[in-house]
């Protein structure tokens, strides 16, 4: 008879929950990147056991320091970190039977706090406003306290070479296999550096014409670091996870070839947006990659070959007190206005003409115009012959069209076909107009669509209309 050890064998069942760690998925971005022509996948990290990227460096931090000899049984482990370092190391402390504590910032959520206490750890909190240096500092308190704390180990983030070789061993190989080869550029929030420099490094080797693009918010320093070489004062800011006030040495800023700035209100706005239209339920930081990565993306004008990958690198759980809270975010100034149960829908059903008015590739110039100017309309969605939405026709496109081509070129039978703009934001009906607001900065008209059916034609001011009747 087969014993039982024989039979869990043959099942589908892992050892511990560390073999978990890892092999996230790659998921399709679509709504919140619906003007750009390139594909964008998000490398979805929250998937690990620990919900982010830091659960692949607490494991292989810990088995270093074993096999060093510098952590023994019963020992205890101390780092300082803005949460998910200590989380990845927690778990695995759990299992090998290591006490752990952690010393935090005090800008950190409460959820990081009390996940962490939940895994039996020590949470030291201390202020965010001082000097890498200061002794009040979380690096240096974390320091003080291996000194005084009998077999403890620092973790060391900041400076542990396993930090990088653990996305050297596992980030950047499941990216490059994920994405059969193709991925052409990788975009990071740099904190620690670990995830950015180890998954680049790889890339890299694996072909030297990736562009590895850094995430930096603005008050850190690492943006003028890579621009520059000269250190700035630090300034303060709320996103959490990425950033700094002096330069790890397990950043390697020569992988990067690119940094590009977010500001805290565009982070946690396009975080929101991730998870209400893409359902992505992350933290801060991923909306600052996001953003970031959008940026980039209009700056270098990249195209339909091209496949970013950026890296979503915890859960949304971990800040509902914060970024999830519309008062906190209004406090903070970034949440300013009061129209947050607002939807595309609402804004579409409010304007006065409800049919929706469109175009075909092949209807004559003269006859849009007309059409037009008999609605009152600047601009018009294109559909094909099957409803589908090819994009938009505007009135400054016909008249630069008509200014500024040969005007002997032009002839009664001339089409729309060749001044069709095919790079329009498309929105759903439940789109929320802080979304909107957003997206206008850039654009001049969204399309509403809803499975692939053209619903409406939103510009800024049939906004700016309906914002007025809501004030009273």
């Amino acid at each position: 008879m087969e014993t039982i050890n024989q039979q869990v064998e043959e099942m589908e069942v892992y050892d511990t929950i560390l073999e978990t760690i890892g092999n996230t998925p790659l998921v399709r971005l679509n709504s919140v990147v619906s003007d750009l022509p390139c594909t964008v996948l998000a490398k979805v990290e929250f998937f690990n056991p620990g919900g982010s990227v830091k659960d692949r460096i607490g494991p292989a931090i810990i088995e270093d320091a074993e096999r060093s000899g510098r952590l023994k049984p019963g020992g205890t482990i101390v780092e300082s970190t803005s949460g998910n370092t200590g989380v990845g190391l927690a778990i695995a402390a759990a299992i090998k039977g290591y006490r752990c504590i952690f010393v935090m910032p005090d800008k950190m959520s409460q959820e990081k706090i009390l996940l962490l206490r939940a895994f039996g750890a020590r949470v030291v909190v201390t202020p965010t406003a001082v000097e890498p240096d200061d002794p009040r500092s979380y690096y240096s308190v974390a320091h003080k306290l291996v000194e005084e704390t009998p077999n403890a180990i620092l973790a060391n983030q900041y400076h542990n070479p396993v930090n990088p070789q653990a996305h050297v061993a596992t980030t950047g190989p499941e990216l490059w296999r994920q994405t059969k080869g193709r991925i052409t550029h990788l975009v990071v929030g740099m904190g620690t550096g670990g995830t950015i420099t180890g998954t680049g490094r790889y890339l890299k080797e694996k072909n030297p014409h990736i562009k590895i693009v850094g995430v930096d918010p603005i008050g850190s320093i690492l943006y003028e670091l890579h621009r520059s070489g000269r250190y700035t004062k630090a300034e303060g800011y709320k996103v959490e996870g990425i950033g700094e006030d002096f330069l790890p040495s397990t950043l390697d800023l020569s992988v990067v070839d690119h940094v590009v700035q977010v500001n805290d209100k565009e982070s946690f706005l396009m975080t929101r947006r991730l998870v209400r239209e893409e359902g992505m339920f992350c933290g801060g930081s991923c909306g600052s990659a996001v953003a970031g990565a959008i940026k980039y993306a209009h700056d270098q004008k990249l195209g339909k070959d091209d496949v970013v990958v950026v890296m979503l690198p915890d859960s949304g759980s971990r800040y509902l007190s914060k970024v999830f809270d519309d008062e906190w975010l209004r406090e903070n100034g970034f949440l300013e206005q009061t129209w947050a149960d607002f939807r595309a829908a609402d804004i579409q059903a409010a304007k006065h003409a409800h049919d929706i008015i469109a175009a075909r590739p092949t209807d004559l110039i003269t006859d849009v115009i007309a059409q037009m100017k008999q609605y009152n309309v600047s601009q018009l969605p294109v559909l094909a012959e099957n409803g589908r939405l090819l994009g938009v026709v505007s009135e400054i496109d016909l008249l630069n069209h008509m200014l500024l081509t040969n005007h002997a070129s032009h002839a009664p039978d001339e089409t729309i076909e060749s001044i069709i703009e095919t790079n329009v934001p498309v929105v759903r009906p439940s789109t929320p107009l802080e979304t909107l607001v957003g997206i206008f900065s850039k654009h001049s008209a969204v399309i509403i669509a809803s499975d692939d059916k053209v619903q409406g034609i939103l510009t800024k001011i049939d906004i700016l209309d309906f914002l007025s009747t809501q004030v009273r």
